[in-house]
């Protein structure tokens, strides 16, 4: 005979795997939800330590900053809403050190820098979708950089 998994057990199971943020657990643990109180076991798993937005961002960023510039990933926080002042705690390292990161991918997708106008464009279309500023952008594109 199968035993039913409490919501407890599943929470417990997600954050066994990575940090997620209180809103992306309650997403998932919505479908399984019955009669127990979601926002009940939620806070008591922040109360426990083992749910924290804090934690959360600074995972996110973490893995997000290699490749991704500070738009996409503030983007991503927003998403997930993460508290304002744990994004600026979360990415404020981020801010100082977006222009060589932009560079760095850059220089790993492309390589060289553009020698016509329609590759120049192409470039700053990458780099703009993945979330970099404009000013980050241009002098990711500069030959003086640095």
């Amino acid at each position: 005979m199968k035993q039913k998994v409490t919501l407890k057990t599943r929470a417990l199971r997600y954050l066994g795997t990575r940090e997620h943020s209180r809103k992306e657990l309650a997403d998932k643990l919505l479908r399984f939800r019955e009669e127990e109180d979601l926002e009940e076991l939620l806070d008591w798993l922040e109360e426990e330590g083992f749910l924290s937005n804090t934690r959360f961002a600074q995972s996110l960023v973490r893995t997000r900053i290699r490749g991704y510039g500070n738009y996409r990933i503030l983007h991503e926080l927003k998403e997930h809403q993460v508290h304002d002042s744990l994004e600026e705690n979360a990415v404020s390292e981020l801010l100082q050190d977006e222009d060589v990161r932009a560079r760095e991918v850059r220089e790993k997708k492309f390589g060289e820098l553009p020698t016509d106008a329609k590759e120049r464009i192409r470039q700053m279309n990458f780099l703009q979708r993945r979330g970099f500023s404009h000013d980050s952008i241009r002098k990711a594109m500069s030959e003086d950089f640095g």
